[in-house]
């Protein structure tokens, strides 16, 4: 039987990624996904390809990426995050609700519509998940630089359902 999240993410054809696994040395003593009681909390997760690959666009928002490809980036993002939650929980349905999710955007210096980049990564969380258990509080703040070279990097702190 479908989860009710499988099934949403199909009706709105949306497909996961394969979860990322990062190259190997690339962080020592962190994980992508944190379970501890009730709470998960997520790590910065980049846009991934259909395989797991970081992908582009590459460069600073507002100079070599635009703000359409960053908003993009960011709902790629997303997508990698919720395989990453998918894998370590086993069914997207044991997510209670969204509580917080952080943004960073890799900005050129004139650039700060922040916000702007990460309401496709936000959308998402409410299109699949619904406005009770997808709405959260959220930060979006511009820096000089991200690995890789990408666009933006979201991390997210969610809570565990009660039943499933």
């Amino acid at each position: 039987m479908m989860s009710e999240i499988e099934q949403r993410l199909q009706e709105l054809g949306v497909t996961l990624p394969t979860r990322w696994h990062l190259p190997s040395g690339t962080l020592t003593g962190s994980i992508l996904v944190r379970v501890q009681g009730d709470r998960v909390f997520v790590g910065g997760h980049v846009p991934l390809d259909q395989d797991g690959r970081v992908c582009g666009p590459f460069g600073k928002v507002g100079a070599q990426v635009s703000l359409e490809q960053a908003q993009e980036a960011a709902r790629r993002a997303m997508l990698g995050m919720l395989a990453s939650l998918k894998a370590e929980l086993g069914n997207l349905d044991r997510i209670g609700s969204w509580l917080r999710l952080g943004g960073l955007v890799n900005t050129a210096p004139t650039f700060n519509e922040y916000p702007r980049v990460l309401n496709a990564a936000s959308k998402l969380l409410v299109d699949v998940f619904g406005e009770q258990r997808g709405s959260h509080a959220r930060l979006a703040i511009g820096i000089a630089g991200l690995p890789w070279d990408v666009p933006v990097e979201i991390e997210a702190e969610v809570t565990l359902a009660t039943s499933v």
